[in-house]
C-alpha cells in the first residue's frame, strides 16, 4: 500500500494535473467557487489515471483509485499551501 501510494504521489503527470487544476480553478472561482472544481477534479484525476494506465497494474481498479483519491488530496494540499504562501509574499 505504501508503495502504491508513494508512486502516486512522486507521478510526475498526476502532480502536473493537479498544479494546473489549481490554477484553472483559482482563475475561475470567482463564478465557481473553491471547493466543488477542486474536489470533482481530484476525483476525475484518480479515476482517469488507472483507467488509461492500468494495463500492468499490481493492485485493483478501485484500489487504485482509492488511493488515487488519497494521493492526489495530499498533492492538493501541498499546492494550494504553495499558493498561500506565494500569495502572501506577492502581497
Amino acid at each position: 500500500m505504501v508503495d502504491i501510494v508513494f508512486s502516486q504521489l512522486t507521478d510526475p503527470f498526476r502532480i502536473g494535473l493537479i498544479f494546473f487544476l489549481v490554477l484553472t480553478a483559482m482563475r475561475t472561482r470567482q463564478n465557481m467557487g473553491l471547493l466543488m472544481p477542486l474536489g470533482m477534479g481530484v476525483v476525475f484525476i484518480a479515476i482517469l489515471i488507472p483507467l488509461t494506465t492500468a494495463a500492468g497494474a499490481a493492485v485493483g481498479r478501485t484500489e487504485a483509485i482509492g488511493f488515487g483519491i488519497l494521493s492526489n488530496a495530499i498533492i492538493l494540499g501541498i499546492v494550494l499551501g504553495g499558493w498561500a504562501i506565494w500569495e502572501k509574499v506577492r502581497g
